[in-house]
Parts: C-alpha cells; structure tokens; sequence
C-alpha cells in the first residue's frame, strides 16, 4: 500500500475497528455525513424541480438527469487513469470544485440550456467518485474495506436521509425560492470535502508506483486489458444492471411514479426517503456482522431478491393512488429498497478493490464507476418515457425482470472470481452490535 493502512487483524468490535483506523480514515468517516447532507437535499426532487417547478417536460427532465450519467461517462477513462498518476486526492478536488459550480447554476435554471449546462458540470464531478473508492482503499486494506465501505454507506444514508426529511418538510412547488435554496445549500456542501483534503488530508495522495518490471503504459495497465478479466468484466455488467433497476431509478423512476402513479404528495416522498435512511444506519452494521466470512456473491443474491419484493410493493401502490396505502406503500417500498442497499453496498466495492493492484486502482474503481454512470443514463431515460406514456405496469414489470436477471448474472459472477475477492477464507472484521437493533 502507498499510503498508511490497516488490514490483516480480526476485529470484534466496532470501537477496536474505530481504534485501529489511521487518523485519515477517522477523518474520512468522521465527516461523511456532514458532506452529503447537501446533496440530500436535492436527490428526491430533481426531476420534481425540473418538471413542475421549471416547466421542463417529464421526459426532457429525465434525459437531462441521465446526461449527468453520460458525461461521467466520458469521463470515466481519463478519470481513473488521472487517480492513478496523479493520485486520488488531486482529482477530488478537482471535482468537488466543478460539482460546486454547477449544483450552483442549477438552482438558477430557467431554461433548459441553463439546465443541462449545470447537468454537464455536475457529470463532470463524477470523477470524485472512483477517486473517494481509490482512497479509502490506499488507507484501509484486506477484510476491513467490507467493513469501511458498509459504515461508510451507512453515514452517506444519513446525511442524504436527514436532508431528505429537512427538504421535503420545507420545498413548495408553488415557491421556487425554496428550491433555489435547497441548491445553493447543496453546492456549500462541497466546501466540506475540500476544506478536509487541503487541511488534515493535505499529506494522502491515494496514489500507488507501478510495480518496477511493469511499463506504465503497459498491455497490463489498459482498460481492454481490464475488462478482459471475466470476474471484472460480469462485474461491471452487474454494477450496471443493478443501477438501472436500482439507483438509476432513485431520481427519476420512484418520484416519478409516486407523483403520477401513486399521486403521494412531495412530503410523503421526503419521509420515503427518511424511511429509506433509517432502514440503512439501523440495520447496517447488524448486516455487515451477518454477511462478514461469506461469499459476497450470496449477498448479492439476496439483495437482487429484496430489490425485487421492492417493486413489486410500489407497484401496487398504482392500483389505489392517493390512498392511505399507496402512501404507505411508498414509504414501504424505501424500506425493502434500503435493506437491500445494505446489502449491496459493502460488496461490490470491496470486490472491486480486492480485484485491483494498488497502482491501477483507479482504473478500476473507474470502470465500476462508468458502469455505474452507464445504468444512470438508461434508467432515467426509460422511468421518463413508460411514465409519461402511462405505462406504469410494464415500467415496474421491467426493473422486477432487471433483478431477475441479476441473479443470473451473480451467479456466472460467482465461477469467476477469486476466492479472497469474494470474501472467503478472509479473517472477519465484524462490529459487534446488539442484535436488538
């Protein structure tokens, strides 16, 4: 590791994991709540605001959501290759500065070309991503990235959920000034990250040197070469597929039917959302101490199956639209949602990093972020257009066939990856918590 880690010990409890920490990862974990209350705010009425507050078509609102997805795309290459030369440090800030501009420019939208020039700067940022993965795994190693990367989800929930709840009880369709609000709120949120990696984290670069006998420019060091790995390459089809019928539908699909479908309220959106979180930092650490010694694959079958249930549930929130259960259907469907979340998010990032070298670890927290980018573009653009032309039904019967066939792609996951990246034969790293949590 190029950076000072913690790994090979057994830990019984999260105090022990808390102690062994190096004073970056407190940081890290210390603040994650804080930096994403901002961005809590906005994540349940994007496309709200767009449509009902700026006048911007639903399907147009969901093509400009999914453009975010397609410029982090774009992105993608030249951002991972950017972490590993010049470290992950260097290229979140970078992107927390471009998020910052353009969370700011969006809360002054009124047109659509303002509109999708802030959607542009924001898919921009999405470099932070792959970068943020990249870093905590140059100081936190072996079984215990499992552990970081599920707490870590854990404060990130919080701080969405808790400025889900505080939005949704204050933003008015009928008054834009509170949107504008929420935005601008949003967009001084990104001072928090880069206040942290100019002040205690100045000295973590989360960058790695190339093993002496491997050329930088090397067949090895290739995207191609990458994705010719078959753990890598299912995957990254995975991480896809679980965007489209998951968070790809988090902005558009889910408030989108809610409205139009289910006809709930903007409230009832926020408290899904709170529900959503609470579901997260309560069980979190219950999961993790459940799913630590086995296959991670498993998980991923579980939660494939919890997604499902999820859909299933909000769309019968359609047949009774407006009722007392389509609101609690709502708020029912974030929590079998979120459940699922804990299960997902320890996982796939600690696949991803136990695959990778230390020097091409942005290469490939890239990849997993361009395949997670990728979900985002289809997802909303296809929740935009079936919503709009009324079809409700075969909208929820296709994301309930997308985890159907996560399951199946899991399964060719399971063949292929190693057996260390799948979580077996690593010692646990488990925080013990009571089991009546």
């Amino acid at each position: 590791m190029s950076e000072t880690s913690i790994g090979g010990g057994t830990h019984t409890s999260l105090r022990g994991f808390w102690a062994d920490l190096p004073r970056e990862g407190r940081w890290l974990l210390s603040t994650t709540a804080v930096q994403l209350l901002g961005r809590g705010l906005t994540l349940p009425f994007t496309i709200i605001y767009l449509h009902e507050v700026r006048g911007i078509s639903l399907d147009l609102a969901g093509s400009l959501l999914a453009w975010i997805a397609v410029v982090g795309v774009l992105v993608t290459g030249p951002g991972g290759a950017a972490v590993d030369r010049f470290g992950a440090r260097a290229v979140i800030l970078a992107g927390c500065v471009v998020q910052l501009l353009g969370v700011g420019i969006l809360a002054f939208a009124r047109t659509v070309p303002m509109a999708l020039l802030a959607m542009t700067l924001m898919g921009l940022s999405s470099t932070t991503w792959p970068a943020f993965n990249a870093l905590i795994a140059s100081i936190v190693d072996g079984p215990a990235r499992q552990t970081y990367f599920g707490i870590s989800f854990a404060l990130v929930n919080l701080g969405i959920g808790t400025g889900g709840v505080i939005s949704g009880a204050v933003v008015d369709v009928h008054r834009p000034w509170t949107f504008t609000c929420i935005y601008l709120l949003d967009a001084a949120s990104m001072l928090i990250p880069v206040g942290l990696l100019l002040g205690p984290l100045r000295r973590v670069t989360g960058r790695a040197e190339a093993p002496p006998d491997e050329d930088g420019a090397g067949a090895g060091t290739s995207y191609l070469a990458i994705l010719r790995q078959p753990a890598m390459a299912r995957l990254i089809w995975l991480t896809f597929l679980g965007t489209f019928v998951g968070y790809g539908q988090m902005e558009a699909g889910f408030p989108a039917f809610a409205r139009e479908a289910s006809h709930v309220s903007t409230r009832t959106i926020g408290w899904a959302f709170a529900a959503n979180t609470a579901i997260i930092v309560l069980a979190q650490m219950v999961v993790i101490r459940r799913i630590s010694g086995h296959r991670r694959t498993r998980v991923l079958l579980v939660m494939a199956a919890v997604w499902a249930a999820a859909w299933l549930l909000l769309g019968t929130t359609g047949v009774w639209p407006g009722a007392a259960y389509a609101m609690a259907g709502v708020i029912g469907f974030h929590v079998l949602f979120g459940f699922g979340e804990t299960l997902l998010q320890p996982t796939i990032p600690a696949i991803t990093n136990d695959l990778a070298p230390d020097h091409l670890r942005g290469r490939y927290n890239a990849l997993s972020s361009g395949a997670f980018q990728a979900g985002g573009i289809v997802g909303p653009v296809v929740a935009g257009i079936m919503l709009r032309h009324q079809l409700q039904s075969p909208f929820i019967a296709l994301v309930v066939g997308g985890c159907a066939l996560m399951v199946v792609l899991t399964l060719a996951l399971e063949r292929r990856v190693p057996a260390g990246a799948n979580g077996v034969g690593q010692p646990s790293v488990i925080p013990q918590v009571p089991d009546h949590v």
